[in-house]
């Protein structure tokens, strides 16, 4: 006997429909987690959290997203933008080359004093000052007193010595602080390692670090991980692309470096492009002594000024096995906070929503806001004083100068 057609559909309908019930379900039931700490019980650290009850306070988030992959996914896909108004500031480089500044165009009635505190914000790969992400941070800090300045990286080694200077020089009275994500994250921390004590950062944040480059490019090759690989790798090859004609005679010239352009230019995975251009425009041997000799765990041992690690558990980029965690204990200046969920640049637990601001941008103005207050305690204010002589006077570096201003503003 033939069954109707409405009659065979009918088990299918009912099966989609269940599948969407039990997902509004799923996003209608919250569960609370609850972040745990990790660092050693210094004054520091027991005042700060003392005053970021938000690093230690439960969180509520639908089930739906407990996953690191939903998280991360939804996260970039149906996060708000406050579609920031930026004032850009083009920077000539001592190599010649130029990046970008982004401020916050404020009108009149919300300029912050020009002695307000500054935060450097590093995105993370192929990211910039119009990821949404980066619009909430720059808005919250704002809200908390403090001028946010996005540096739009040209790569994922970029040093920001000379940005950190320029900024200084910019804004003499003020106190300098960074936070980073993912690889700006990385690059963040390993510029802390570097300087020690010379660097004028007062305090800093790392945010989903991947931190063991090594064992990050093997997770990216586990399941599901590759769509990650593949599709960072077509933002890297789409932002390539603008300037594949360089590298191209670059790598034609007899003194050139040699560059392989049409290598980069069909690049399925990060590794691919990394050792096509990134490593030979660094100077490393070989793509895995660039992820080697780049690893930010390296630089934990080293980092001198009080740094906030906040990494989430199920991280499907920024594996949890890629924590350094002895070196972070043996630290006294480290503190990590780790979160049950998150995903990678996630966090949607936030005050705004599942939609709005990451759940970590209110523990970082909270973070930065106590950091003032208590530098401004004499148990701390002496050794802060002692750390603010020993910097030279702000001076713009050598070979750097703004070459352009414009304004844009952020989709």
């Amino acid at each position: 006997m033939r069954v109707p057609l409405t009659a065979a559909a009918a088990p299918a309908g009912i099966a989609t429909a269940a599948a969407a019930a039990a997902a509004v379900a799923a996003m209608c039931i919250r569960k609370e987690l609850k972040p745990s700490v990790q660092g050693q019980s210094t004054p520091w650290n027991s005042a700060i959290l003392g005053l970021c009850p938000s690093l230690t306070a439960p969180y509520r988030l639908p089930a739906l997203l407990s996953n690191g992959h939903v998280e991360t996914i939804f996260a970039a896909w149906f996060r708000r933008k406050p579609h920031v108004l930026y004032d850009r500031e083009l920077l000539h480089m001592p190599d010649g080359g130029c990046v970008a500044l982004d401020t916050e165009d404020l009108p009149p009635s919300q300029q912050l004093p020009e002695d307000a505190p500054v935060l450097i914000l590093l995105p993370g790969l192929t990211g910039g000052s119009e990821d949404s992400y980066v619009q909430h941070a720059v808005v919250h800090a704002r809200e908390a007193g403090i001028r946010a300045v996005v540096f739009n990286s040209r790569g994922t080694s970029d040093s920001p010595v000379n940005v950190v200077a320029h900024v200084r020089n910019r804004y003499p009275r003020s106190l300098l602080f960074a936070a980073g994500w993912s690889l700006g994250a990385n690059i963040m921390t390993r510029y802390l390692g570097e300087e020690q004590d010379k660097t004028p950062i007062t305090a800093a944040v790392a945010m989903c670090n991947p931190f063991n480059l090594p064992l990050s490019d093997a997770n990216f090759k586990k399941g599901f991980n590759r769509i990650y690989d593949w599709n960072l790798a077509r933002s890297l090859n789409r932002i390539y692309s603008k300037h594949h004609h360089l590298f191209e005679a670059e790598a034609a010239s007899s003194s050139g470096r040699p560059y392989k352009p049409e290598v980069a230019i069909q690049a399925k995975t990060i590794r691919e492009f990394d050792d096509a251009i990134t490593r030979i425009a660094f100077g490393w041997p070989s793509v895995d002594a660039y992820y080697a000799g780049s690893s930010s765990s390296l630089s934990i041992p080293n980092v001198r000024v009080p740094l906030l690690i906040i990494q989430a558990e199920d991280d499907p980029i920024a594996p949890k096995e890629a924590i350094p965690f002895e070196a972070i204990e043996a630290n006294p200046q480290c503190l990590l906070v780790l979160t049950p969920t998150g995903g990678h640049l996630g966090w949607c637990g936030g005050r705004g929503g599942t939609t709005g601001a990451p759940w970590t941008d209110a523990a970082v103005a909270e973070y930065f806001t106590a950091v003032k207050q208590l530098l401004a305690q004499p148990q701390f204010a002496a050794a802060a004083e002692a750390a603010a002589a020993r910097q030279p006077p702000p001076a713009e570096p050598a070979g750097v100068w703004t070459s352009g201003q414009t304004t844009h503003q952020a989709p």
